[in-house]
């Protein structure tokens, strides 16, 4: 069975202040994205999905074909407000995507089996990938998902806050609840989540925490469709309410339609979003390859 990645690629990169998924970052030019499908092709997988913005399409496809057209097949899903609204009238002064559950609901027809996805803009390692790949390959279904795990104290920026899904799980290594938490921060030592009134709460360094790395199966797109109407009746005309991942993972455990395991990677995560960390991803990039883990060129 033939495993695809689905990379989301639509974000407008309000924080970040650019098209972080297309600037380089590797020594002969690589984006981060480059890194994941590399990692991705060398695990076992043989098909990516792109989910971009289609008045994005041209200059991401002549940044990636080149590259990519004899290495692994490729296909194209384009995200847009109005996909999948029923012909429901938008707020006019909308342009943020309506969120990472709805680019996934975009795949809808495009995807006929168990699938990973991952953010463009976030380095995730090899471990990551093989763990996925052996999922998806030995016991990914319609009633088990996965969530790849990462230590929250690897995945903090050193120039402002971030959003990361707090995952809870039981002694059997399932997930029981994941929260997204849109304001965490390193505060001296401690690390310190506040919430939309203001108050605080201390997170252990360990803390294991989506990036948004998930193998899901078909069913998952359908799931979010129907919720995504529901998630329309509330927030049709909101300038920057977002239909998520995590909040959709939490609704399939809750809803009891199945189990999401936990499955923590030793791999060392890294991600730009802020302009201020770039020079510390291409520094990281540097020290992968120097160490032998990635070619100078990967497509060489």
């Amino acid at each position: 069975m033939q495993s695809t990645l689905v990379i989301l690629a639509a974000g407008m990169a309000s924080r970040y202040g650019s098209q972080k998924q297309t600037q380089s970052f590797g020594p002969s030019g690589e984006t981060i994205m480059e890194y994941s499908v590399y990692d991705a092709i060398e695990a076992g997988f043989g098909k990516v999905i792109f989910i971009i913005r289609e008045d994005f399409a041209g200059m991401f496809k002549q940044l990636v074909e080149p590259k990519l057209k004899d290495k692994i097949e490729i296909e194209y899903v384009y995200q847009s407000l109005d996909k999948f609204t029923e012909g429901r009238p938008i707020n006019a002064e909308r342009t943020k995507p309506w969120g990472t559950a709805h680019a996934v609901l975009c795949c809808k027809g495009k995807v006929n089996a168990p699938f990973a996805v991952i953010n463009a803009d976030d380095f995730y390692g090899k471990d990551s990938f093989r763990k996925a790949f052996d999922f998806l390959q030995t016991r990914g279904n319609e009633k088990t998902y996965v969530v790849i795990a990462y230590d929250l104290v690897n995945t903090l920026s050193e120039h402002g806050s971030v959003s990361r899904g707090v995952i809870s799980q039981n002694e059997n290594n399932e997930m029981t609840s994941i929260k997204e938490s849109l304001k965490i921060y390193k505060k001296g030592d401690t690390i310190i989540y506040e919430d939309e009134a203001g108050g605080t709460t201390e997170l252990s360094h360990d803390t294991k925490v989506s990036m948004n790395f998930f193998c899901y199966a078909p069913g998952f797109i359908d799931l979010c469709e129907e919720q995504f109407q529901k998630f329309l009746d509330e927030n049709s005309q909101s300038l920057k309410a977002e239909f998520l991942i995590p909040t959709m993972t939490d609704y399939f455990i809750k809803s009891g339609k199945g189990k999401v395991e936990v499955i923590p990677t030793s791999a060392k995560w890294f991600g730009v979003t802020y302009k201020e960390d770039a020079p510390v991803v291409e520094a990281a990039v540097k020290h992968l390859v120097e160490k032998g883990e990635y070619p100078k060129n990967l497509w060489k």
